[in-house]
Order: C-alpha cells, then structure tokens, then sequence
C-alpha cells in the first residue's frame, strides 16, 4: 500500500495584546510566562504588538516614532517601550523559540510621530473627505516633520501633516515641491486615502524607501520571527509593499507568514487589493466581523447565512479570520459589538471549520483593562476551543445550514487524525441536529468538549447521532475516549498573576 501523507497540523494564532494593557512595561516578560500555556492548548504563533519606539512611554506603537529603537534608546520619555525594554524582547524571543511558538512582528510603516522638531515647507490644505480637492493655495507651514532621533541620528521625507505650529491650525496639508502628491496606489475612499495620521511617509522617495527596505532586513535579523502584520496597508503604496514584501523574501525565504489590515467592510475592495498584490499575504476578514457583529445584536437573524459576503467564503486561503481585535473591542473608535452569549458561536465558527486562519485575541483570553474592565469571554472557553481545533477539527466537512437558528456541521477525521469533531449552536432556544459524522465512528460515545451539555450521544450504525445544544449558545461532540480529552480546562488565564 502507497504511503498516505501526514494530515497538516491545525495552526491559530493569537493577537498578543488589547489596546488597555496596562503601560507597565512587562507585556514581554507576561507573554514569555505564558509561551508554554498557549502552545500547549493549540496556539502556535503570536501577533505581538508594535515594539518600536512611540511618542511616548504609554504609546501603543501605532503612534511610531522610531522604527530602530526596539527599547534601547533613552527617546520620548525613556528607554523602555510600554511594552518593555528590548532585553525583555530578545527573551520572548528566546522563550518562544524554545516552545516552538512562532511571532509575528507588528509593522507600522504609514506615518511617523512626535517629530522632534518643526521644519518649514510649502503645503496646501485638502477637503479631508475628498483629499484630491484643494481648498487653500499654496502657502509656507511650520510642519511637525523633523525627526532627527537624538538618540542615534537620521532622516525621513514626508508628504502630509496634519498641523501647522505657525498659526496653531489643524487640517490635512499636502506637502508641496519636488514632485510631491500623495500615493496613487492607495484605497480610494476620500478621493485617496494616502494620508492617514501624523506625518505621512513619502514612498515615492528613494531615501525613504531604502531605509525601510534596510529596517526589514535589520529586523529580521534581530529578531527570530516568523511573520508580520502590515499596519494600514490601505492608506500606503502598494507597488513599496510588494518591493518590500520581496525584500522580505530574498533575506529570509517565502516562508514567513504575511497579513495585512485592509479595513473596509467591502469584499469587492479586499478581493481586488489580493489580486493587485498578487496574493502574496493574507488579509483580516473585516465583513465576517461585522457579520457576527449584526448577528449578535439583531434578533431574528440568520445563522445559515453568517459566512455571506466574508472574506474566507470567496478566499479561504488569503483570509485571517477573526472575532475581535484591538480597533474593534469596546470602547475603540471602530468597535463592532459582539454579545457576550454569541462569542463561543463565532469563535466555533472560525476555530473549527477548515477554512481560513483563525486569530484569537487576546482580550478574549485574558480579559481586558482599564476603566471599563471585561473578563475572559467564553465562559473561560475560548483556549478549550482552540485545543479542540488542534486536535480534533480535521477530515472532511459536512454542513448542516439549514435552519435560521440552528446550524451545525461535522469533521470525520483522517487516517492519523481519527477522532473528529460535530459542532452544533443555536441562537434562540435549546436544539439539535442529527448529522453524520463517518461509518468508522459507529458505537462510539460522545461528548461536549465544553461541558455544556452533559448528555451522551451514540452513533448509530449509519455513522449519525443526535446532537444537541443549549440554548444561545454552542457544543462541539468528540469520542469520550479520544485521545487528549484529558487535557480540557488546564488553561490558566491569570496572566497578570491578580
């Protein structure tokens, strides 16, 4: 008999932080902690947030300042990022190699801020909802634009601020002379969205584009990384990205994994954006959130058509599926409200299925800081939900959305990875499906991994069973005697040691 190849592993990954961890700079030290846990309950790589220098000691990095100062150089405040000091950094690093957890480097290479001086120059002032309208003349602005990084020393070109120090005056300047004008391969929403915020970085300059070429090879250098994710990839050239995306590739090989956030609620914009970059990185599915978002708050919605309109459904490959992330959580300028009682519903949907790449966050995990405080969601399920996907959501799937408010599908397993999995989820009352799951499963007993539902379920001798689950809410049915169910609920959440 031919050899049979070896089924691919189920991979997740985790966003590493949420926009209220607190400004203590000991995220690194927490994740190394917490590197063995997340491994062992099926998550393999972590998205971590950006470690370049911000404005200040409490920045969360998308307000860059220096994309060379990893937390070495005493700029904006100190030394150390909010995150902690680069030794804290090449530990993790350390730390998670030694675990086999892979990181994905947080990227922001849109704009810079807090300048370290004014520097005149020529702008003209733009409508901000159509940046190709010019509502001024041209005149001279005192313009935030000098980065002068006393720390080390070097320089940058830019083509939008979004303040003029000379009259106190805030608006959108496009910054004039040497055939400035903003990118033309951006999104066009607002005419063009190259300018985002701060000072918006000039990629049709060679200066500007050599230096972050040179900072994607310094940094893959430094760090041991499996991975990036593109901050704002809408709001800057395409044609600079795939030169860097190749950079990338030439100095480390086309296996890093790439991902970048296109945060528009249009499947038309994300589909043609893979095509014009030849699909070389994934993107966030940012319709599938604000499905779960609408399914969660509307009543009467319908479960059978949660995947309409998504991103995985046309790209399963291309697309990074998610619940929430740090923009989206509550109380952040793009927050998409998820119900508590639908969050182990849709974290089911992206974890089990076999289409696209989920990303837990790690809000969801951990629970969330500062003034307005959330617990772990899921009833403290979500790494039980992941630990399902890795050892169990494998073989062929069949689908069972066929009803409004109740939805289910099956996994049947594969030669080396037998077991399978039946997920059942209701959004009204209590009910159940009766799906098949595989011949090869006949007289086993099954169970909820989640404990929800305390029944048992014996499939028959037709490879089907009855499967049910409480109301609102969801439960994922394995072979009581598979291997690894002995390893449900060990997860420990207490990352802040509270």
């Amino acid at each position: 008999m031919a050899d049979r190849e070896t089924t691919p592993d189920n991979v997740c990954m985790m966003q590493a932080f949420e926009w209220y961890v607190p400004a203590d700079q000991k995220q690194w030290q927490r994740l190394a902690s917490a590197a063995a846990g997340l491994k062992a309950t099926g998550i393999d790589n972590i998205w971590i947030p950006p470690g370049c220098k911000a404005a200040s000691p409490t920045g969360n990095g998308y307000d860059i300042y220096d994309l060379y100062d990893l937390g070495e150089f005493d700029q904006k405040g100190g030394r150390s990022t909010k995150w902690g000091p680069k030794e804290d950094l090449m530990q993790l690093m350390k730390t998670a190699k030694d675990v086999n957890l892979g990181i994905y480097w947080d990227a922001v290479l849109n704009h810079k801020a807090a300048a370290d001086e004014t520097q005149k120059c020529m702008a003209v002032e733009v409508d901000p909802d159509d940046r190709m309208k010019e509502v001024s003349g041209q005149y001279e602005i005192d313009a935030w634009v000098g980065f002068t990084f006393p720390g080390r020393g070097d320089k940058y070109h830019f083509t939008g601020t979004d303040y003029n120090a000379a009259n106190n005056k805030s608006a959108i300047y496009r910054i004039e002379g040497n055939g400035k004008k903003w990118s033309d391969d951006v999104d066009k929403e607002k005419g063009n969205y190259d300018y985002l915020m701060f000072a918006d970085l000039d990629y049709s300059h060679p200066e500007v584009k050599e230096d972050v070429k040179n900072w994607g090879k310094w940094l893959g250098t430094e760090l041991t990384l499996q991975g990036v994710r593109f901050d704002a990839i809408k709001h800057f050239s395409e044609e600079f990205l795939l030169e860097f995306v190749e950079v990338l590739d030439a100095n480390f090989g086309p296996g890093w994994f790439l991902v970048g956030e296109f945060w528009k609620d249009s499947l038309t914009d994300m589909c043609a954006y893979l095509e014009r970059m030849h699909h070389k990185f994934s993107l966030f599915d940012a319709p599938l959130v604000y499905n779960f978002s609408t399914a969660s708050t509307t009543e009467d919605s319908d479960l059978s058509k949660i995947f309409d309109g998504s991103l995985v459904q046309v790209e399963p490959v291309n697309a990074v599926t998610l619940v929430m992330n740090h923009d989206t959580q509550p109380y952040q300028a793009l927050e998409a409200r998820i119900e508590p009682f639908f969050k182990p519903l849709a974290y089911a949907l992206i974890l089990l299925r076999e289409s696209g790449y989920p990303c837990v966050f790690y809000g969801d995990i951990y629970g969330i800081k500062g003034d307005h405080p959330f617990p772990p969601s899921c009833g403290n399920k979500l790494p039980d939900l992941c630990l399902a996907r890795k050892l169990y959501a494998y073989g062929k799937q069949n689908d069972y959305f066929d009803y409004s408010t109740c939805i289910g599908w099956t996994r049947e397993g594969t030669w080396d990875r037998p077991h399978g999995c039946a997920v059942v989820m209701s959004n009204a009352g209590p009910n159940e499906k009766n799906m098949y799951v595989g011949i090869g499963h006949t007289g086993e007993v099954w169970t909820d991994v989640l404990g929800w539902e305390s029944t048992e379920v014996k499939i028959d001798d037709q490879g089907r069973g009855m499967f049910t689950c409480p109301g609102t809410s969801v439960a994922v049915w394995v072979d009581s005697k598979a291997v690894g169910r002995d390893k449900f609920g060990k997860f420990d959440a207490n990352i802040y040691k509270e």
